[in-house]
């Protein structure tokens, strides 16, 4: 049933007014209202740094429907031409959720889009960065770092030596996988800033062994023996990479069966330098 003259030039006063007659024409004009809505509808992330600025970009974003959970978007973040964050196309009629996948993820819950306006989300993303440095030589084939947030033991991100990568700013705890593994807790990564890791050049040892056998490096550390590594079982002449210190390596050929076979020598590995362990 339709509206009379007068209602229809009320409905007009207050912006677009369609009549339908049927079922069809409705299914058109509601067609036509949500692309007019969606034309209309623009959305900004702000990615804020620590100034409240939004100066963060080049991540990626997920929108889900929060409804469903579904994944609906996704987006790398991007500054527009005018240094202003681009504008997204969402559908303006889902609710969202957004995560922003930074070092650690961000994320921002129930997100209404209101149609026909200009909407910022804004999310708190300040980042800096995190460099990996060998004094001296690399000697390691491919030397990495596990990152955790200071406290965690969860893995946030294992990190490449001489890479440089972003951070979401606070503190680190890091565990390089070095021989012995080396851990540098409560390192601080600022805002906009690098901040370098630097640690000792590596040494070379080469073990000449007179057979096969169980061989097992260790780390004289006051006064304690801590396990290292092991050599193969497989072969009488190894070389490793180790970071300096004092060390023992203990032998027993594999066909020895008698325990005071076993023997032991000491050495030291310098930086930048090659060491022969033989018995």
């Amino acid at each position: 049933m339709g509206l009379d003259i007068d209602l229809i030039d009320a409905f007009r006063c207050i912006g677009t007014f369609y009549e339908t007659k049927d079922e069809e024409s409705f299914k058109n004009i509601l067609n036509v209202v949500i692309s007019q809505a969606m034309n209309n509808t623009t959305v900004q992330v702000n990615l804020l740094d620590a100034a409240g600025y939004p100066t963060e970009t080049n991540v990626n974003m997920t929108f889900y429907d929060n409804h469903s959970k579904a994944i609906k978007y996704n987006f790398v973040h991007t500054m527009n031409y005018r240094g202003n964050p681009d504008t997204i196309p969402l559908d303006p009629v889902l609710k969202y959720d957004l995560t922003v996948h930074t070092l650690p993820e961000i994320s921002k819950n129930n997100i209404t889009i209101k149609p026909g306006i200009h909407n910022i989300i804004a999310l708190d993303a300040p980042q800096g960065y995190l460099k990996l440095k060998m004094n001296g030589m690399n000697e390691y084939n491919d030397l990495k770092c596990i990152v955790r947030q200071e406290g965690k033991m969860k893995t946030l991100y294992i990190q490449n030596f001489e890479e440089v990568t972003k951070y979401i700013t606070g503190n680190y705890d890091l565990e390089i996988l070095t021989l012995p593994r080396m851990y540098v807790p409560n390192v601080n990564i600022k805002q906009s800033h690098t901040t370098k890791v630097f640690i000792p050049e590596p040494g070379i040892a080469t073990f000449y062994l007179p057979s096969k056998g169980v061989t097992s490096i260790f780390l004289e550390n006051d006064n304690k023996l801590e396990w290292i590594y092991n050599v193969s079982p497989y072969t009488d002449r190894e070389t490793v990479v180790l970071q300096p210190g004092s060390y023992r390596v203990v032998y027993r050929g594999i066909n020895v069966k008698q325990v005071i076979y076993t023997t032991e020598k000491r050495f030291k590995i310098t930086s930048g330098a090659s060491t022969q362990v033989k018995f």
